[in-house]
Parts: C-alpha cells; sequence; structure tokens
C-alpha cells in the first residue's frame, strides 16, 4: 500500500528551492485554510443578515469550527478575511481600523481570539486607491498599513489589485513584501499581481521572489463551468505556470467551492483532486457551520491532502487531453528511492454513465521499468502491480475523476 511508502525530506532540493523564494520561510507546502469571499461576499447587512455579514461574529465561528471539528487537525490552519472589513475611511493620522459596528472589538481582538485557536488569521488589502469594494486602498500607505496588519498580530495578507495600473504593480508588490519583512513578523504574503497583469504576461521569477502565493486567472464562481475553465486555463498555460510553483511559492487557482450549492458529489471530488494535481493552495469558502457529511469527506480526504502537501511541491501537468474528452493528469510525488506519481483521469464527458479509459503506465511518462504499485486515493482500491506495459483500465463518472496513486514497486 502506498501508504507505507515513507516520505523522505530532500533537504538539498529544499535548499535550493528556497534561494528562488522570498525570506519568510512560509508555505513551504501549499498554504490551506478558509476565505470568506466566495461563500459570503461584501454581505455587510447585520440588520436583517446577522448570520451571514462580513462581522467578527463570521469568523469567531468559522474559527470555532476550524478548531473543533477537526479542519485544523486535517491541515486547514488559516482564517481569512477578504474584502468589506474596513471602515469607509482612515482615520485622522491614516490607519486603517475595521467597521465599528461589524468589527466593535477591532482586529486585533479578532486575531488573539483565532490565535488562541491555534489557527491563523489573514486579512485583505488592495494595491490601488481603493478596494474592489470601495473602501480604502494601500497604494499611498504600503509601509503604513504593513506595520498595521503586523501590530495586529496578521498572519497572511491577500493583496487584492483593483483600481490600481498595472504598470505599478511590479514595484508595489515587491515594496509591500519588503515592508512586511521589516515588521519582523513573518506574514505569508498572497498576491493577486498576475491576474490582473494578464495572467501568463508577468515576470514569474519575480513573482517567487516577492510572493508566496498568487492569483494568475479569473475569480472562481460557484459553478462547475468555472472550475473546469480554470482546468483548462492552467493546463493550457501549464509550460509556464508549472516551473514557478515549488515549495514557498505556488500558484492560485483561487477557493475551494466544494460544499457550495452548484457541485455535484463528483464534480466536488474532481475540485479537489485537481487542486491537489496542481499543488493549489486550499482555502475552502463554504459555510462550515451547516457543510454536508459528503463534502465534509472530500475535504478531509487524509490522501488527496498527502498528495497535496508533498513535500516535493511540483505541479502536476496534464498529460493527455483526448477527443474522447478524457485528461489525464500526472504529479510526481517524493518517494525515498525512486519518484511516486499522483494520476488523475478527468471526465469532461456528461453523457449519463461512466466511460472506461484505458491506457499504459508508459503512455503516461512512467519510467520505472520494474513498474508500480497502482491505488485508488478515494476509495483505497488495490488495482496490483503495473509494468508500463500492461494496460490500466479506470471507470470514470460523468464529470468525474479517477485519483491514483503510483509508487515504484517488484
Amino acid at each position: 500500500m502506498w501508504k507505507a511508502v515513507v516520505t523522505a525530506a530532500v533537504a538539498l532540493a529544499l535548499l535550493l528551492c528556497q534561494s528562488s523564494s522570498l525570506d519568510n520561510g512560509l508555505a513551504r507546502t501549499p498554504p490551506m485554510g478558509w476565505l470568506a469571499w466566495e461563500r459570503f461576499r461584501c454581505n455587510v447587512d447585520c440588520v436583517d443578515d446577522p448570520y451571514n455579514c462580513i462581522s467578527e461574529h463570521l469568523f469567531m465561528q468559522m474559527a470555532d469550527r476550524l478548531a473543533e471539528d477537526g479542519w485544523k487537525d486535517a491541515g486547514y490552519d488559516h482564517i481569512t478575511i477578504d474584502d468589506c472589513w474596513m471602515s469607509m475611511e482612515r482615520d485622522d493620522q491614516g490607519n486603517l481600523y475595521a467597521n465599528k459596528t461589524r468589527f466593535p472589538n477591532g482586529i486585533k481582538k479578532l486575531a488573539d481570539y483565532v490565535h488562541s485557536k491555534g489557527l491563523k488569521l489573514g486579512i485583505y488589502l488592495d494595491f490601488g486607491t481603493h478596494t474592489c469594494g470601495g473602501y480604502p486602498g494601500s497604494i499611498k500607505y504600503l509601509q503604513q498599513d504593513a506595520e498595521t496588519i503586523a501590530g495586529w498580530g496578521i498572519d497572511l495578507l491577500k493583496m487584492d489589485g483593483c483600481y490600481a495600473n498595472v504598470s505599478d504593480m511590479s514595484w508595489g508588490y515587491p515594496d509591500m513584501e519588503q515592508y512586511m519583512n521589516k515588521t519582523g513578523r513573518p506574514i505569508l504574503f498572497s498576491c493577486s499581481w498576475p491576474a490582473y497583469a494578464g495572467g501568463i504576461k508577468v515576470d514569474y521569477s519575480s513573482l517567487e521572489k516577492h510572493c508566496n502565493m498568487w492569483r494568475n486567472y479569473d475569480d472562481i464562481q460557484d459553478s462547475w463551468d468555472s472550475v473546469t475553465g480554470i482546468i483548462d486555463w492552467y493546463g493550457d498555460n501549464q509550460n509556464i505556470l508549472a516551473p514557478a510553483a515549488g515549495p514557498g511559492h505556488w500558484n492560485d487557482p483561487d477557493m475551494l467551492i466544494v460544499g457550495d450549492y452548484s457541485l455535484s458529489y463528483e464534480e466536488s471530488k474532481a475540485q479537489m483532486a485537481m487542486w491537489a494535481i496542481l499543488a493549489a493552495p486550499l482555502f475552502m469558502s463554504n459555510d462550515l457551520r451547516s457543510i454536508s457529511a459528503e463534502a465534509r469527506s472530500i475535504l478531509m480526504n487524509k490522501e488527496v491532502i498527502r498528495i497535496s502537501q508533498d513535500s516535493l511541491g511540483m505541479q502536476g501537468r496534464r498529460i493527455i487531453k483526448g477527443e474522447d474528452k478524457i485528461e489525464v493528469w500526472t504529479r510526481e510525488i517524493e518517494s525515498p528511492f525512486l519518484p511516486s506519481y499522483a494520476i488523475a483521469f478527468l471526465n469532461r464527458r456528461a453523457d449519463g454513465e461512466p466511460y472506461n479509459y484505458t491506457v499504459t503506465l508508459g503512455d503516461l511518462n512512467l519510467f520505472q521499468y520494474m513498474g508500480y504499485a497502482i491505488e485508488d486515493v478515494f476509495t483505497g482500491y488495490e488495482y496490483g502491480h503495473y509494468d508500463l506495459y500492461r494496460e490500466l483500465t479506470v471507470s470514470i463518472a460523468p464529470n468525474g475523476v479517477v485519483l491514483l496513486y503510483a509508487y515504484p514497486s517488484k
């Protein structure tokens, strides 16, 4: 069984990766947690909708759920505030502060509460003149805002790019990273720079040096079409994106929407599997107070998370995109001796029955001549030993995925 294959740390590889990433020591594996935006957006109506509005009450409740319901133990240890938390104006000294009605105790108290649960608190700023929701931007206050959030005990900054000139981002995001480092507080830096600059039209070597993770593409929406649109874009641009990912610096295809309204069970499995293949940060955006057992089982799957959190940190690639609407993606996984692989068979068909797909491991560019043992990550089913030429057949549900683990065996 692949669980018996003990993952070994490769110190030299980590040192080499560190040399190309920013010097804060964070995000050595893809960060995990919960983020408000996709599920709760900019709901500031705490009079008529107090249960769902952007408020300290919402984030304290989500922190409770992360800490008490097993999410933190599974690795989901960040809780992140998105847009619309601020007052509409800065104070007389130019400092940001939280909306006093919805965050009456301030962000520092909320950070203390989150930390008391063994969690980390993230917050949202915008590089431009205003946030996307119209709240104060940071372009003239980068150092001041870095010092403010550090003083509050913030652990992660998501910096958006609304109302900004894209040409300014090449200096602005690096400046913000430097100001945060000068505070002495380690703050994981999530950048939206490439999402505004055309995705692949940025200097990815600069991103690696200044950002721990970065959004490349459009906001995810609560739909299967949105999920597959992101997957397509990552596959089409993988030769640029994959080399930029690694310990300390990750491509971010946006939030997990598993547990929200639109995805079926199979589609939910597919998003979770593909985000693991892509070495993506795993930030859920759902309501943990009412999430279904089915969605929870997908998000909590230890073996999928194990793939996601692999210390080698290699982003997977699309190997096959067939006319039969089946895609095959592989990700190399660290092993003590020879590489192991995660293999995702993604079914883009919706014709009402599972599709049987046959391939050999040689077709997927696996190279260990003695072959591999194959196991289904979601079900635990053991396929047995396959050499490079033995045909492997998987049955993939419509809009679904089969995620396999292949490790060298005799």
